[in-house]
């Protein structure tokens, strides 16, 4: 077992699946405070149209998956403020069509070496160099930015008119918020997959509320917690012989109900 972590891919399965652990947690605090669980879901699977666009037109399928992700996010916005249609009829609409724009494309591209499979459920193990790198980068930004804005990103989460007129433009901090969330969604497709990113997002982040309010402690535990479950996850599904997006996704997901069925025995 020890042999195998100290390979080069384990080894920059495990850097990568850290920082991308950490980043989807951080994120998810805000996701799950805002009730945008659902829109986290409808951007993932946005990211396959993404992928098979950049496939077929010869692009890096990550930069349109993160581009795609971008629009389809705002859209999403846009559409929920104009009051017309219900946010989680327009999050369905656009779930269903960008899944679906994706097979669409998918049967275009005729190049026999694309992983449909790794991108839906991820391929970790088959991380490069840049995919680290590139994995880092946006997450160390997205990090940053989130923890000097945090305070206006809490404000006009719990109260957005309260915001609004204390000069926060709760608005644009939304916006903002989607396109992070579309960041961090496309950086763990190689980790968790598309199907399977919303429970890295959701369930730490799920499992530190329970037992913190305080939003800045909350979000070091929502993150903690990240970490050790993408690492136990791919830990796990080498000694299983196991996907590992999908032993991830399990690992996170058991966390949340047995930290759930811990507190209300001793509620």
């Amino acid at each position: 077992m020890l042999d195998l972590l100290l390979l080069p891919a384990v080894e920059r399965a495990l850097i990568s699946g850290a920082i991308i652990g950490l980043v989807c947690s951080v994120m998810g605090v805000f996701v799950v405070l805002r009730g945008l669980a659902f829109i986290s879901a409808g951007i993932s699977h946005s990211a396959f149209a993404g992928v098979a666009l950049g496939l077929l037109l010869g692009f890096s399928p990550f930069g349109a998956a993160l581009i795609f992700c971008g629009l389809v996010a705002v859209l999403i916005g846009k559409v929920s403020n104009m009051g017309r249609v219900k946010e989680d009829t327009s999050i369905g609409v656009f779930l269903a069509t960008s899944m679906a724009l994706g097979v669409f494309l998918m049967s275009f591209v005729k190049d026999a070496r694309v992983d449909v499979v790794g991108y839906l459920f991820g391929s970790i193990l088959n991380l490069t160099v840049s995919d680290v790198v590139l994995s880092i980068g946006i997450g160390v930004f997205v990090i940053l930015v989130v923890h000097m804005i945090s305070k206006e990103l809490m404000l006009s989460s719990f109260d957005p008119e309260q915001a609004e007129i204390a000069g926060i433009p709760a608005k644009l901090l939304t916006y903002l918020l989607l396109i992070f969330l579309s960041a961090v969604t496309v950086i763990s497709i190689k980790v968790v997959g598309i199907i399977l990113g919303t429970a890295l997002i959701t369930a730490p982040a799920a499992t530190a509320l329970q037992y913190l309010r305080d939003f800045d402690k909350a979000t070091v535990l929502a993150g903690i917690i990240g970490v050790l479950v993408t690492e136990s996850g791919i830990i796990l599904s080498l000694y299983l012989d196991t996907p590992p997006g999908a032993t991830i996704a399990l690992v996170a997901t058991a966390v949340f109900f047995v930290s759930l069925l811990r507190k209300k025995r001793f509620a």
